[in-house]
């Protein structure tokens, strides 16, 4: 008899929309960076780098890319926070920008593949795209993008958390209880 395995994205969509929606609190202005820091090192950061390499073993090459790169985003994003509170290097808005530029475009690769995969990850991949054009504009034109990426980017890590609710009620009751819809190319 087999062992069953858990599913690692569970740990990786959780990390991600948690440390997501947190950021999206501190865009708004509705809290400061203190808890995005440290959710962004270890849940946003560790948790998803850990279930990226989890995904390898399963051999999911989008779940390892996604995971482990995301992970990595977050844990350099609170490092750039950390440099710059620390004064130790300081980057400007447009440097972070250039940050997320690159974001940006790993980001649209990874929508391209979300296409073929199902509706939920393609609806997550293209907030999360939005979110980082959005973001993009903030750090390089008018600041009030950034809040206006700040309510967009909670559609993104609501629409994980809809993907880890998923995988766990669907497994536990043994049938679909949430869909993830079909995949939107063939």
């Amino acid at each position: 008899m087999e062992k069953k395995m858990g599913n690692p994205a569970v740990v990786g969509l959780a990390g991600f929309g948690m440390t997501t929606i947190l950021l999206q609190f501190h865009n708004i202005g509705l809290m400061g960076l203190g808890p995005v820091v440290a959710m962004g090192f270890i849940f946003g950061g560790l948790a998803q780098m850990i279930a990226g390499f989890q995904e390898q073993k399963t051999g999911n090459n989008f779940g390892y890319s996604a995971f482990v790169a995301y992970g990595s985003f977050w844990i350099g994003l609170g490092i750039i926070w950390m440099l710059n509170f620390y004064k130790v290097y300081e980057s400007s808005t447009t440097d972070v920008g250039y940050y997320l530029i690159g974001w940006t475009l790993y980001t649209a690769i990874m929508f391209v593949a979300s296409l073929r995969i199902h509706k939920a990850m393609a609806v997550t991949f293209f907030t999360l795209l939005l979110g980082f054009v959005l973001l993009d504009l903030g750090h390089f034109s008018d600041p009030i993008w950034n809040k206006v990426a700040g309510y967009e980017l909670f559609i993104c890590a609501f629409s994980a958390w809809y993907m880890m609710a998923a995988i766990i009620l669907n497994d536990v009751a043994g049938k679909t209880i949430l869909p993830f819809g079909t995949p939107l190319v063939k």
